[in-house]
């Protein structure tokens, strides 16, 4: 099949996501059911009712879009006829990298929504909330912006922490070095830079406690080989074999999210779709500007499994 499958990170929540699957589709509602018992809480009813404030926080943001990811996609598979197994490719942008592993069978739905919790927690408690920034630096391509990431430091951290396409790269590390980075990217021709509104410097080495954390949570895990190839974040190339999965999903605590050139790694694999699988739409905005001629296609609610269903018959085709 022409298509791969790709999963959404932070800052596509929403309260109130996944609550119209749920509604409409069992399927959908035993997704977050079974998040919400291995997690011990429940979860959805900060999804479903907020406050966005929790929602938003890294510790449950990160489980909440895994959990709308997988119930979007078990409605897929129940109603339009999607298999993962079909997909030429599965990817996710950051935490969507998880959730890419549990649909193709490589993690547990359970064991994913506690990995995210710890990752959440970890990556937050690393750096002290105002010790690190992030910023998106707009209209640089990737190697101008490692330059300007270079020039920042100035023995600080500051890094390319999610090369994203289309002329955004975000640059993370420590708050007076991404500082200056905004200030040098503006001087190199950026046509916006920008700092973001996060809480964590995410993707640098300041999430080495981070890292350190996931290694160990990790070590008790099963992971099965999925059963379509992973694009690895910091590999922006396939993977299967469960222990490099493993030794990757650390790496990728601290490394830059290759994601312009994972979609291109798959767009030269003569993938044509891409469905973006829950929450947003931010990935198959990028993936337009990435691929020529791609197509990228959101799926994230009732309304969308028809269409889905149709471009998914197409691919097949192709």
């Amino acid at each position: 099949m022409t298509a791969a499958f790709t999963f959404p990170g932070q800052g596509s929540q929403v309260v109130g996501m996944g609550k119209a699957l749920a509604d409409a589709f069992p399927a959908a509602r035993a997704v977050f059911e079974e998040v919400d018992s291995a997690l011990a809480e429940k979860l959805t009813a900060v999804i479903w009712d907020g406050p966005a404030e929790t929602l938003q926080l890294t510790e449950n943001a990160q489980p909440a879009l895994m959990a709308v990811s997988l119930a979007t996609l078990r409605v897929l598979e129940t109603e339009a006829g999607f298999s993962v197994a079909d997909a030429a490719f599965v990817a996710g942008h950051s935490l969507g990298e998880y959730s890419a592993l549990a649909a193709a069978g490589s993690l547990t739905i359970s064991d994913t929504a506690r990995l995210l919790r710890v990752r959440g927690l970890a990556m937050q408690k690393a750096v002290p909330v105002g010790v690190g920034a992030m910023a998106a630096l707009l209209g640089l391509d990737y190697e101008s912006a490692v330059a300007v990431a270079e020039e920042a430091a100035q023995g600080q951290v500051c890094q390319a922490a999610n090369d994203n396409g289309g002329g955004q790269v975000v640059v993370s590390g420590d708050k007076a070095a991404v500082e200056r980075a905004l200030e040098i990217a503006k001087t190199k021709g950026a046509k916006r830079a920008m700092l973001l509104p996060v809480s964590a410097p995410f993707h640098c080495r300041l999430m080495q406690p981070a890292a350190d954390a996931m290694a160990k949570a990790l070590e008790g895990i099963t992971i099965q080989r999925p059963v379509s190839p992973l694009v690895s974040n910091v590999l922006a190339a396939p993977i299967s074999e469960p222990d490099e999965i493993r030794r990757r999903l650390i790496e990728q605590v601290t490394g830059t999210v290759r994601w312009r050139e994972s979609v291109a790694y798959m767009a030269g694999q003569g993938v044509t779709r891409f469905f973006e699988i829950g929450a947003g739409k931010v990935l198959s905005g990028l993936v337009k500007r990435i691929a020529e001629g791609a197509v990228g296609v959101s799926v994230g609610g009732p309304n969308d499994i028809a269409s889905a269903k149709d471009a998914l018959a197409a691919a097949k085709m192709a």
